[in-house]
């Protein structure tokens, strides 16, 4: 009896972990604050503890509920009203700005200047010389933006004007040809068998994933390790 009982709690768990996530929403580790990644982890343990309470798995479940409605909550009133979005999630805060660095910011952060220079060596900067402002957003990301001379160089900087690029639609995965992606972009069987052909495979079976761009080009990818 005892067994069919966790088996129950440990469903119950589950499942309400899965609908107070997708309530909650998705992001990142690295775009979580503070207080979003106490509530995951909260959440997650209180719902391993409803998987293993046999007497009283409503007490967990009820714990769970509150977390998730406060997060939600918390969510829901930093997209509906500005000011209160610096006391719920941060504001961010300038590091680095025209070549000077300032201390009371990075205290205030609680940022080392040992981890500020690592950060900046992350962000693909080992000249500090190379940064003009660097600002610590309130997800603990460093966000840097570099003086002039030292950006990458981009079109507009030459006058030279590019055709937008759209994202690549997939046909085959796994050897299986997609036919409402291959409908979606205007093509149809007989083109992707000659281009198949054209490339030197018989079958789509042949490719582990095939991608066509917005220009019609189709590229594919075998299975190399066989």
């Amino acid at each position: 009896m005892d067994y069919i009982k966790v088996i129950l709690t440990s469903l119950l768990s589950v499942i309400s972990l899965f609908i107070i996530a997708k309530l909650i929403g998705h992001k990142q580790i690295s775009q979580l604050d503070f207080f979003d990644y106490i509530t995951g982890i909260t959440i997650g343990s209180i719902g391993a503890e409803l998987a293993t309470e046999l007497e009283n798995p409503w007490k967990p479940l009820i714990a769970m509920v509150i977390y998730g409605i406060c997060s939600i909550s918390l969510s829901f009133v930093a997209s509906k009203f500005q000011k209160s979005r610096k006391y719920i999630n941060g504001t961010p805060t300038i590091i680095m700005n025209n070549g000077k660095l300032y201390r009371k910011n990075m205290k205030k952060a609680k940022l080392e200047l040992s981890e500020f220079m690592l950060m900046c060596r992350q962000a693909g900067y080992f000249n500090i010389n190379d940064i003009q402002t660097a600002v610590f957003e309130h997800n603990g990301k460093l966000s840097v933006l570099p003086v002039s001379d030292k950006r990458p160089l981009n079109p507009n900087d030459m006058d030279i004007k590019v055709k937008t690029e759209y994202i690549q639609t997939e046909i085959i995965m796994d050897g299986k040809i997609l036919e409402e992606n291959l409908k979606r972009t205007g093509l149809n069987l007989t083109w992707l068998d000659k281009e198949l052909k054209k490339q030197g495979y018989s079958k789509a079976s042949e490719i582990f994933l095939g991608v066509c761009d917005n220009n019609n080009k189709l590229s594919l990818f075998d299975y190399a390790d066989k």
